[in-house]
């Protein structure tokens, strides 16, 4: 059978895509390595609970328009994403605010009580060009905040001294003088009831799917089926690695069943000290305030990537993006074959995103304004 696309990927983007295309009337083959249709957002029931199997993802966004898209497919609870950390015995609310700072200090009782105490251990380590995230971390928020959470955390996550990682990698940190712990300042936000992976199934209606169909293993195959490629696998991979291998972080998760109704009463919690091996703890039924008599919670290790790891984190550093740049200029020049998604672009998208970016691929391509 000849189709007008073939997509390769089953995740968000591609599932887009293919959702997109159909309406217009278009056939989509869809080739999906995994077992399971979703990509990383794929969601898995156990003992009545969905459980995130690849990592925590809240949807939000400002976007009206991709609000009221992505409730088409399914009906979205008032979850607010409202994350702990954990330094030793001491819990702090994240991103840093207001219930952070009359913990971490007991003087502080006002906004303005706290941004006297901030400004005051900026300037004690205050450095005007930093050279190091450490550096950068102390001169924006100071040496306590630094310590107990951002130091280990960083460091778990990347896999290196905060000496060691370049000063841009935190160009910025998120502090508020209000009593808000609400992580994301969006419009619109929360989680699908009854999982994501329900989502993509309905934009898949209408497309051919095959999963565990490893598209390498079949691509001169597939190129005879379709008139054009969508791609949202790693575009390095796609040249078979011509210019080298572009670096990820990888996470591995422990996934656990609890026989009890709560684990630690909040969906993520943040462990902080560089001593506890993990980086965060998810307890996946208060996504969806669940009331089930068991809890599942999964534990995230952030790890060093190799090519038979799943990529996770692009790492954007100067040596990485001018290695992309280089795939980025073979693919632009790629006759009937369109790169997308996070793997795709090397570059970590939230969801809104991804579905921006899908819609604005099939515009081109249908050659709609």
């Amino acid at each position: 059978m000849k189709y007008d696309y073939l997509i390769v990927g089953a995740g968000l983007y591609g599932a887009v895509c293919a959702h997109e295309l159909t309406k217009r009337g278009k056939r989509c083959l869809v080739v999906e390595k995994r077992n399971h249709i979703g990509g990383n957002i794929y969601t898995k029931e156990i003992e009545g609970i969905n459980v995130h199997m690849y990592g925590a993802h809240i949807f939000h966004t400002s976007d009206k328009k991709i609000w009221e898209y992505i409730n088409q497919f399914a009906e979205f609870n008032h979850y607010i994403n409202a994350p702990v950390a954990r330094y030793h015995d001491e819990l702090y609310n994240l991103p840093f605010n207001m219930n952070t700072f009359t913990k971490l200090w007991p003087d502080v009782f006002t906004p303005e009580d706290a941004k006297r105490r901030i400004e005051k251990e900026r300037e004690m380590g205050f450095c005007a060009h930093p050279s190091n995230l450490k550096e950068q971390a102390i001169s924006l928020v100071g040496e306590t905040i630094y310590k107990k959470l951002i130091e280990g955390y960083t460091e778990k996550q990347w896999g290196k001294k905060c000496e060691e990682l370049p000063a841009f990698i935190i160009k910025r940190l998120p502090v508020r003088f209000t009593f808000d712990n609400n992580y994301f300042n969006d419009r619109y936000q929360g989680i699908p009831i009854g999982g994501y992976t329900q989502i993509i199934a309905k934009m898949l209606e209408g497309s051919d799917v095959l999963t565990e169909y490893d598209y390498f293993e079949h691509r001169d195959e597939l190129k005879t089926l379709a008139e054009h490629t969508i791609y949202t696998g790693p575009i390095d991979r796609f040249y078979d690695f011509a210019f080298g291998a572009l670096e990820y972080r990888s996470v591995r998760f422990e996934t656990e069943i609890l026989d009890m109704e709560s684990y630690q009463g909040n969906a993520v919690v943040n462990y902080t000290a560089a001593e506890v091996p993990y980086t965060r703890i998810i307890e996946h039924k208060h996504f969806e305030f669940g009331t089930q008599p068991k809890t599942v919670i999964s534990r995230e290790y952030s790890s060093k990537w190799t090519l038979e790891d799943e990529p996770y984190y692009p790492l954007n550093d100067a040596k990485n993006t001018m290695l992309y740049d280089k795939y980025k200029a073979k693919a632009d020049a790629e006759p009937n074959v369109t790169f997308g998604g996070r793997l795709g672009a090397y570059k970590y998208y939230d969801m809104h995103v991804v579905i921006a970016e899908a819609l604005k691929t099939v515009a081109g391509l249908t050659n709609e304004d």
